[in-house]
C-alpha cells in the first residue's frame, strides 16, 4: 500500500440522519433530527445526507422529510443532500431547495426489485425524468450504485457490469458516482479493483464509496480506495444504519472512528473529531440503544490516563 500516494484531503460525507434513521426501530422526533443535523453542519463534513423524500409507508422513519429540509439551518460550505427515489421525491427535493439528488439503484436486479419494485433497466429509465426536472435548476445530481461490491440474493456483481450502470449515469447528465456496500460483502482487493477500473475509465469524475461494516471490514476499505484513488467517503455517525430491504444488512462505517482513523494517520478531513465524539455520545440517549462505534466508547487514541495509584507509590 502506497501510504504516500493517499489524498492531501478526504472529504467526509455524513448519512445518519438518512441512512442511520432508516432501519432504527423507533421514530427520532423532528425537532431531535433538525438539532443533529445543525450540530453536524458544526463539525466540518463536507456533505450531509439530511433525509430521503421516499413514501412514509416504505420508511416511516423519514416520514417528515419535508419539515426537516424546510428547518435546518444551512451553512456556508456544507453541502445539503436528499435521497429521491422517484420523479415525485425529486420535485419535493428541488422544492426543498435540496443543494444535491441522490439518486439510487442497485446493479443488482434482485435487490432493485426488491427495494425499487422496479427492473435496473425500469429504474434507469424513471432516472431520465429526475434528471429532466432538475435541469436549469443549481441542483447537483449524484447516482448510487447500490451493490456495487455484492448483492445478498445474487452475490457478487461483475466489475464491467457496474462500470457500464456507472457510465449509463453520466451518459444521462448526473454530476458524480457512489459506489455503495450496501450489505458489508466487499473486501479490500475487490474494493482497489473497483475503484482503480473506475479511475482509469472515468478519470476525475467524483467519486463516492458508501461502506457498511457488517463483517467488520469498513475501515480496511477505506483505506483500499484511497490507495486507489478515491477521496470521498460516506459515513453514519455512531455507526448506526442499515438497508431495510436487505437481508442481514448492519451498520455504515462509523463516522467518529473513520475521522480518528484518517487523524491518527495525518489524513487530513477538516472534521473536528472532539464534536463528533460528543454527538456520538448522546446518540443512546436519543435512540434508546448502544451504538457500533468504538470511539465514542474508548475515546482517541491519544486521550491518555493516570497510572494506577499503587504503580505511583511503589515508584516512589
Amino acid at each position: 500500500m502506497n501510504w504516500e500516494g493517499f489524498p492531501e484531503r478526504v472529504h467526509i460525507q455524513e448519512v445518519v440522519t438518512r441512512d442511520g434513521l432508516q432501519i432504527e426501530p423507533r421514530f427520532l422526533p423532528t425537532q431531535e433530527k433538525i438539532a443533529l443535523i445543525d450540530a453536524l453542519s458544526l463539525t466540518g463534513v463536507s456533505k450531509i445526507e439530511v433525509t430521503s423524500f421516499v413514501s412514509p409507508r416504505a420508511v416511516p422513519n423519514l416520514a417528515d422529510a419535508r419539515e426537516v429540509a424546510g428547518a435546518i439551518k444551512r451553512r456556508p460550505g456544507v453541502t445539503y443532500v436528499a435521497l429521491v427515489p422517484n420523479l415525485r421525491g425529486a420535485q419535493e427535493a428541488l422544492a426543498a431547495n435540496m443543494d444535491e439528488l441522490n439518486l439510487v439503484m442497485s446493479v443488482s436486479e434482485t435487490h432493485n426489485l426488491a427495494n425499487m419494485r422496479m427492473t435496473p433497466a425500469q429504474s434507469l429509465e424513471a432516472f431520465r425524468t429526475i434528471v429532466d426536472a432538475a435541469r436549469g435548476t443549481p441542483a447537483a445530481l449524484n447516482g448510487s450504485i447500490a451493490t456495487a461490491f455484492g448483492c445478498p440474493f445474487e452475490g457478487i456483481q461483475p466489475e464491467d457490469k457496474v462500470l457500464r450502470l456507472a457510465e449509463a449515469y453520466l451518459a444521462l447528465g448526473l454530476d458524480s458516482v457512489t459506489l455503495a456496500d450496501t450489505t458489508g460483502m466487499g473486501n479490500p482487493r475487490q474494493v482497489a479493483s473497483l475503484v482503480g477500473a473506475f479511475r482509469r475509465r472515468f478519470g476525475s469524475v467524483p467519486l463516492t464509496l458508501h461502506f457498511h461494516n457488517t463483517r467488520g471490514m469498513g475501515l480496511a476499505n477505506v483505506l483500499a480506495a484511497l490507495d486507489a484513488g478515491a477521496d470521498r467517503f460516506d459515513a453514519s455517525l455512531g455507526g448506526l444504519g442499515g438497508c431495510p430491504f436487505a437481508p442481514g444488512a448492519t451498520g455504515n462505517i462509523s463516522t467518529e472512528d473513520l475521522v480518528h482513523m484518517l487523524d491518527e494517520m495525518g489524513v487530513a478531513t477538516g472534521v473536528d473529531l472532539g464534536r463528533l465524539i460528543e454527538l456520538a455520545r448522546g446518540l443512546p440517549a436519543l435512540l434508546g440503544h448502544d451504538i457500533p462505534g468504538q470511539v465514542a466508547k474508548a475515546g482517541r487514541s491519544g486521550d491518555l490516563h493516570p497510572a494506577p495509584a499503587d504503580i505511583r507509590l511503589a515508584a516512589k
